[in-house]
């Protein structure tokens, strides 16, 4: 087995800052197959990557200054676990939060699998009740 670099995660969240100012897409398929999904908690269905990748653009266009910062990468066998921090400020409504000129701070934490040096799925938490709570 081939020794998996906490490198190969970074243009994912490359993506994830700033996405309506770059190629959100290339940079999401150049590390991910193309059955790659998300798993954003267990009540809810995976999302496929072309699914993903059209919600991150849309945030992008809400959250024009939006920013995900990696703060942490541990590798473990096959997998990438990352601890990082999201920050923006929405230009409107942001989960029925009606706008206010406010910024959110917020942890998240993913756990990526890399299958033949991709990542296949990613199970994630991220805190937005925090992030609704300093919104409103």
């Amino acid at each position: 087995m081939t020794a998996i670099s906490a490198d190969l995660i970074k243009p994912f969240y490359a993506a994830l800052t700033l996405p309506a100012h770059q190629d959100t897409r290339a940079l999401i398929e150049s590390v991910t197959t193309p059955d790659w999904i998300s798993i954003g908690g267990d009540a809810l269905p995976p999302k496929p990557r072309e699914a993903f990748i059209q919600q991150v653009m849309g945030f992008g266009r809400l959250i024009p200054d939006l920013r995900w910062e990696i703060q942490d990468v541990l590798v473990a066998g096959d997998r990438l676990i990352v601890r990082s921090r999201a920050t923006g400020t929405p230009t409107g409504a942001f989960f029925g939060v009606p706008y206010g000129g406010r910024s959110f701070d917020i942890m998240a934490i993913d756990i990526h699998t890399v299958e033949a040096g991709r990542l296949v799925k990613v199970h994630h938490v991220e805190d937005w009740a925090t992030a609704l709570r300093q919104l409103a």
